[in-house]
């Protein structure tokens, strides 16, 4: 496994971390705890150290299950949550006011629930779940985080920005008050290059680089015939003509590079780890199955030149819209 330094944090990160959405028992339907927990321990055991987490996921559950193999583990593992905005509304729409997503006292007390959850003393990277940089100069969530710091609940802080909008955080990165910035990017959803990397890299902000395959896409596992568990958020998201298209463009994508269909997650996921600014990579991975393959991966490195600029070509920008 190789590290890299999420920005200014200092901390010596994984280039391949554990995104633990899929664990949490809700929105992705089908998760088994005790495969979960056998694909975070495995994880660990290969040098994966940074594990992304969130209370909303499944209510504080997959913090709950991150904790445990946190705290049975003797590695230095770094963890990441999130804080849900009180609204509970993700994105946040234009024109809302800081306040009625993350208040001062909303911010404090759930970290502490965090906390809990997670059965921790400090949480290494807290984030807000939702942004908009309308927000900058607004409210007291920022004295609620330096206070949090100075206490030693949390030790460094982060926004997730709104899938799809990297330029939606370009004031707060320029503000030098963020650590980190979370962020959709991958094959499809390049966008993150265009004006968000270049401002992260001169601020020395660390950036964690999710939804590298696309939820699913381009593993290859989504295709016109594809269904998914009932309450699964996946219904939704590949839902009117999108799995037929996001098919035909991964076959595109196979031949234009000569490989078989089978063989892209690992492109993809490679494709994310090319770029200087990212940090690293946090795929979902429910089963130990999942952790092997991405580890290897990773373990593979970046792209060449000649593949990159091919999937450069590949840019999907409908790809926000669904």
């Amino acid at each position: 496994m190789r590290y890299r330094t999420l920005g200014k944090t200092g901390l010596e990160v994984s280039e391949l971390g554990f995104g633990a959405w899929g664990i949490g028992g809700m929105s992705w339907i089908g998760a088994d705890d005790e495969e979960s927990l056998r694909a975070l321990r495995l994880a660990i055991d290969r040098g994966v150290n940074f594990l992304d987490t969130a209370y909303a996921y499944g209510d504080g559950h997959s913090e709950q299950l991150v904790g445990v193999a946190v705290r049975e583990s003797e590695e230095t593992v770094y963890v990441a949550s999130k804080i849900p905005p009180k609204n509970m509304e993700w994105p946040a729409r234009p024109g809302l006011r800081v306040e009625e997503a993350f208040p001062g006292d909303w911010v404090a007390a759930c970290t502490e629930r965090s906390l809990q959850n997670l059965g921790l003393e400090t949480i290494d990277v807290q984030q807000l779940h939702v942004w908009s940089d309308e927000w900058v100069g607004q409210g007291d969530w920022l004295n609620s985080v330096d206070r949090l710091k100075r206490d030693g609940k949390i030790r460094f802080f982060g926004v997730s920005i709104n899938d799809h909008q990297p330029e939606n955080a370009l004031r707060l990165v320029d503000t030098g008050l963020v650590d980190t910035v979370q962020v959709i990017y991958n094959v499809f959803d390049q966008s993150p290059e265009d004006a968000l990397f270049p401002s992260v890299e001169a601020e020395r902000v660390g950036v964690i680089a999710r939804v590298p395959f696309d939820e699913g896409a381009l593993a290859g596992s989504v295709r016109p015939d594809t269904t998914f568990p009932p309450g699964d958020f996946r219904t939704e998201y590949f839902s009117g003509g999108r799995k037929r298209e996001a098919w035909r463009r991964v076959q595109a994508i196979a031949a234009d590079l000569d490989v078989p269909v089978e063989q892209l997650a690992e492109r993809a996921l490679r494709f994310c780890l090319s770029h200087p600014a990212v940090s690293t990579v946090i795929p979902g991975m429910r089963s130990t199955r999942n952790v092997e393959r991405n580890v290897a991966a990773a373990e593979a490195g970046p792209l060449g030149q000649r593949e990159l600029a091919k999937l450069g070509a590949h840019r999907w920008v409908e790809s926000q819209d669904g």
